[in-house]
């Protein structure tokens, strides 16, 4: 069966500039060595990122160690 979106379209690109994905290839496909599975792409705001903070989750702060930079809220349309 092949990956598809939430609303059982096909996937999209996502990241390209880093490339992300589980394996690196710009969508959101996962297999059996993807333990967490890493199968999310997602346009947040500033309130989103401020939110994850406040409980823990912090995803505004680069982590090259496991190749991703930080994330940063979308300003205008998506």
């Amino acid at each position: 069966m092949a990956d598809r979106n939430v609303l059982g379209g096909s996937l999209e690109m996502c990241g390209t500039d880093p490339v992300t994905g589980f394996y690196r290839d710009g969508c959101c496909t996962s297999g059996p060595e993807d333990l967490g599975s890493h199968t999310i792409c997602a346009v947040v705001t500033a309130e989103f990122l401020e939110h994850q903070m406040s409980i823990g989750n912090d995803l505004t702060t680069a982590m090259p160690q496991f190749g991703f930079p930080d994330w940063f809220p979308v300003t205008g349309g998506a």
